[in-house]
C-alpha cells in the first residue's frame, strides 16, 4: 500500500483544488446578473433563430476516419528515426503497415465513406 500513498496523496491534493477554486468562484465572484447577460450569445447579434439539431453522422464518421489515419501517421515518426538500426527488416514492416492504410483507405472510398453529401 505504500507505493500508492503519494498517489492517493496527488489525487486529494487535486480534489481540494478544484473544489477550492469552485468554491473561492462562488463565493467572490460578482452576482449581478441582467437580463442581458443572461440571454445566448452568438457572434455578437442576437440569435435569429433555434439552435441546429444534431449533426450528422457522416460527420462524426469522417472526424473519426481523420484521426485514425492521422494517428497512423505518427506511427510513422518513430520508424523514420529508427529506420539505420531496423534496416531492410523496418523497411518490409513499414511497407507491409503501408499497404494494410491504403487497402483501409481504398476500402473506405470504395464504401463512399469519404463523400460530402
Amino acid at each position: 500500500m505504500s507505493e500508492y500513498l503519494f498517489v492517493i496523496i496527488f489525487a486529494i491534493v487535486a480534489l481540494a483544488v478544484v473544489v477550492g477554486v469552485l468554491v473561492l468562484s462562488t463565493v467572490l465572484g460578482p452576482k449581478n446578473s441582467t437580463v442581458e447577460k443572461n440571454l445566448p450569445y452568438e457572434c455578437g447579434m442576437l440569435p435569429s433563430e433555434e439552435a441546429k439539431g444534431r449533426f450528422p453522422v457522416r460527420f462524426a464518421t469522417i472526424a473519426m476516419l481523420f484521426i485514425i489515419f492521422d494517428i497512423e501517421v505518427v506511427f510513422m515518426y518513430p520508424w523514420a528515426v529508427a529506420l539505420d538500426e531496423l534496416k531492410l527488416f523496418g523497411l518490409i514492416e513499414m511497407v507491409v503497415f503501408v499497404a494494410i492504410l491504403a487497402v483501409a483507405y481504398v476500402f473506405i472510398w470504395g464504401r463512399g465513406g469519404l463523400e460530402w453529401d
